[in-house]
């Protein structure tokens, strides 16, 4: 299944050579990346009008990342020179086949620059079939012990910017007030980095692993399907060079993975997470969370031996996308199931819901146990607009026609299309998302501050501390309230109550930080100014 438009997946050696060449020399600062001025100096030699080299740019960095990467730069050849041949240039071109076997285009003036600028010995390093292994200098933003501001002149992405935001604004306020400790671990530059996620949640034998199994067309390593609960910890299914399962203590501490935060859980957690690694096209715009099935009836009085829903709740922060997967014969929302999905509070804009397996029913069962799902699910998001729902049967096998009929048939196979579309669009708005959850983070972390700060305020600066601080953790909700009409914040952006005071607990409130107001003006700043400028800086250059 294709996700995304795939570059030119093989040329002849001697067009590998000539890309090779055109690359180095449209990066001017040799680090990896076509910016929007590189492009506009080297675009500009085709002669295409302004119109068709601004669809050329928006086709090639679907990601909206703010640069072209060496695939990019290939796609966006190949639609310039399919333009060159008096085509128009549309983003179905790509599917087209004859694309990826045009010439390279012409360009005025190249030989010219070609031999007064020869390629570097470093630039030969791309290659199609190994990806580059060259490391952006933002890497070393967050190892970097200087306290001297990094120039905007830096900055050559979307996500570049975020990162330096992040290290000069946003992550001082989060360290001064505990940010890390109460609501999100501090963030790395594997954070930024990673690829999109999708995370799939229900109960047992609803289809997750075969879901999976569907999209990739294969079998993940340790992978296993049955009708007893088979996945019995978190696997993250990632893009590797070999099939092989990494330990969860052994991924948590890797650099260049993002998954360091989850140490938290402890190793009671890590022993039963993992990550499967393999190669496969589809993993490399995207990885799969597959969890264990949700416990119902007597099963969910055994405790397990880590904290499952705040697992989750630190999955979903991560991922692009959340499925909660039905079957038609367990509508039932276990108790497990609802403090689960109660910690997605803050992400409905992630979630879709898949009634799978819906083939082994008939048309007017089905009609029915989509009725009482959707009535079950009211219940649970306490909404009252309705969510959509997917209605297919997710695995290898074909539609069982004989129970749902040919209009079932037709159903599911457009429910699965725009279930597919949905997954096809997560690789492209992934940079949409994480300013999403950057912004999400940064008002996050000004409440908390505001909160901790208050919470200081309250203390005496002499006797009955300890009864002081008691009474405080008892009225947490009196004491939000009072932040929240001091500074006329959103109620809805608050963290959980009873969370807060957990972690409360194990902190001296007299030793917290007093308010720093310029910290909060820089914060301010960042989201009314800086990444509106960096959103301006980084959009289409031909606009």
């Amino acid at each position: 299944m294709d996700i995304v438009s795939p570059a030119a997946s093989s040329f002849s050696k001697e067009q590998q050579k000539i890309y090779h060449e055109w690359f180095s020399l449209a990066d001017s600062d040799g680090d990896g990346r076509i910016t929007g001025n590189d492009a506009i100096r080297f675009f500009g030699m085709s002669n295409l009008s302004r119109s068709e080299l601004k669809q050329v740019w928006a086709i090639a960095d679907s990601k909206r990342q703010g640069f072209l990467g060496f695939s990019e730069f290939i796609t966006a050849m190949q639609l310039i020179a399919f333009g060159q041949a008096g085509n128009e240039i549309t983003p179905d071109v790509l599917n087209n086949t004859d694309i990826q076997n045009l010439k390279p285009p012409r360009m005025d003036g190249l030989e010219i620059m070609l031999a007064k600028n020869k390629p570097s010995p470093k630039k030969s390093a791309f290659d199609l079939d190994a990806p580059s292994t060259q490391v952006p200098s933002s890497v070393q933003w967050f190892n970097s012990k200087s306290t001297k501001k990094i120039p905007l002149s830096a900055v050559t992405s979307i996500v570049d910017g975020l990162k330096r935001l992040y290290i000069e604004k946003l992550k001082p306020l989060e360290v001064t007030y505990h940010f890390n400790d109460f609501v999100s671990p501090s963030l790395t530059n594997s954070d930024f980095d990673a690829k999109p996620m999708v995370m799939l949640l229900g109960q047992y034998s609803t289809g997750k692993t075969t879901f999976i199994k569907h999209l990739l067309r294969t079998s993940y390593p340790g992978a296993h399907i049955g009708p007893e609960p088979t996945t019995d910890r978190f696997v993250v299914v990632m893009s590797g060079p070999d099939e092989r399962s990494i330990p969860g203590n052994t991924i948590a501490v890797q650099a260049d993975m993002p998954f360091s935060g989850l140490t938290t859980f402890g190793t009671a957690f890590l022993s039963k997470f993992q990550c499967a690694q393999m190669p496969h096209p589809l993993l490399e715009h995207i990885s799969f969370v597959d969890t264990p099935g949700v416990l119902s009836g007597e099963k969910q009085r055994t405790q397990r031996s880590y904290d499952f829903t705040g697992v989750t709740s630190w999955f979903a922060a991560k991922c692009d996308l959340i499925l909660l997967l039905f079957d038609p014969h367990k509508l039932d929302i276990s108790d497990e199931f609802k403090r689960v999905i109660g910690s997605l509070r803050g992400h409905d804009d992630k979630i879709r819901v898949v009634l799978n397996k819906a083939d082994q029913i008939d048309t007017q069962q089905l009609m029915r146990v989509y009725g009482a799902l959707m009535w079950s699910l009211g219940k649970v998001l306490n909404t009252p607009e309705v969510m959509r729902v997917y209605i297919g049967s997710f695995n290898d096998k074909p539609v069982n026609e004989a129970a749902v009929g040919p209009i079932g048939k037709d159903l599911f196979e457009r429910e699965q299309e725009d279930l597919l579309s949905d997954l096809k669009d997560v690789p492209k708005k992934a940079c949409d998302r994480q300013i999403n959850e950057f912004v999400k983070r940064a008002r996050a972390a000004k409440i908390h501050a505001y909160l901790i700060s208050h919470l200081k305020k309250e203390m005496p600066s002499m006797m009955g501390k300890a009864k002081t601080q008691q009474r405080l953790c008892d009225n947490l909700e009196d004491e939000f309230m009072k932040v929240q009409r001091e500074h006329h914040l959103p109620v809805g952006d608050f963290p959980s109550v009873e969370h807060f005071r957990e972690v409360l607990g194990g902190y001296n409130i007299d030793k917290f930080e007093r308010l720093k107001p310029k910290m909060i003006q820089a914060v301010d700043d960042m989201l009314g100014y800086d990444i509106p400028e960096l959103l301006r800086n980084f959009r289409n250059p031909y606009e």
